[in-house]
């Protein structure tokens, strides 16, 4: 009995612990990043570029909710001359999904010419796109536009790769899958200190489809 006591108080421990962990990993990251990060439109500074942080397409090639929220967000700063082009990075693995052009598509069809925006077909995950739009794109103004969520680890990456990026919060909605997205980011965060701390290459440096 006195071992199953012991047993049940060091899982408790354990479990306290690792609650501890999580949450001051990502106190730290808001706190590294919080003066680099605008919520009000008026006041994010001008950047010759908006790059967008890919996320789900359905089959169709239209946006998932989230992803349309970012991509109207750039679109945005683009009218109001807060940013010049833009920087599409997603997922592009396959011929049968395409985060890239999807976004690419959407933006023609609201009048961006063709010329004001470049393609990152290999942004597979946040830190790639980081890591890739200054080694293989050279942006070294920037905007990074995603979700109040996901910016302080995106800003966070982009900050120890020796960047300038500032980022701007995509327009705050309540998602129906929040606390799971909550959830992920809060153990994404040990993955990004991960690749940073190993100094972690993108799976490719290459400029591909070009």
């Amino acid at each position: 009995m006195k071992l199953l006591k012991k047993l049940i108080l060091a899982f408790a421990l354990f479990v306290v612990i690792s609650i501890l962990i999580v949450f001051g990993l990502e106190a730290y990251i808001q706190k590294e990043t919080s003066n680099l990060i605008y919520s009000e439109i008026t006041e994010v500074p001008k950047a010759k570029t908006g790059i967008i942080l890919g996320a789900s397409v359905y089959a169709d090639g239209k946006l998932s909710p989230i992803l349309k929220d970012r991509v109207e967000t750039a679109y945005t700063l683009y009218e109001l001359n807060k940013i010049e082009n833009f920087l599409i990075s997603g997922d592009h693995r396959t011929n049968d999904y395409d985060e890239v052009n999807a976004i690419k598509n959407y933006l023609l069809k609201k009048g961006v010419p063709s010329k004001a925006i470049i393609l990152d077909h290999s942004g597979f995950d946040t830190y790639d796109s980081m890591f890739r739009a200054k080694a293989v794109f050279n942006i070294e103004d920037a905007i990074v536009i995603t979700q109040k969520f996901h910016l302080p680890r995106s800003i966070y990456i982009a900050k120890n790769l020796d960047t300038s990026y500032k980022g701007f919060e995509a327009a705050p909605v309540a998602y129906t899958s929040s606390e799971t997205i909550k959830r992920r980011e809060q153990l994404a965060n040990f993955k990004a200190i991960w690749e940073l701390v190993t100094n972690q290459k993108p799976e490719t440096l290459e400029n591909r489809f070009e």
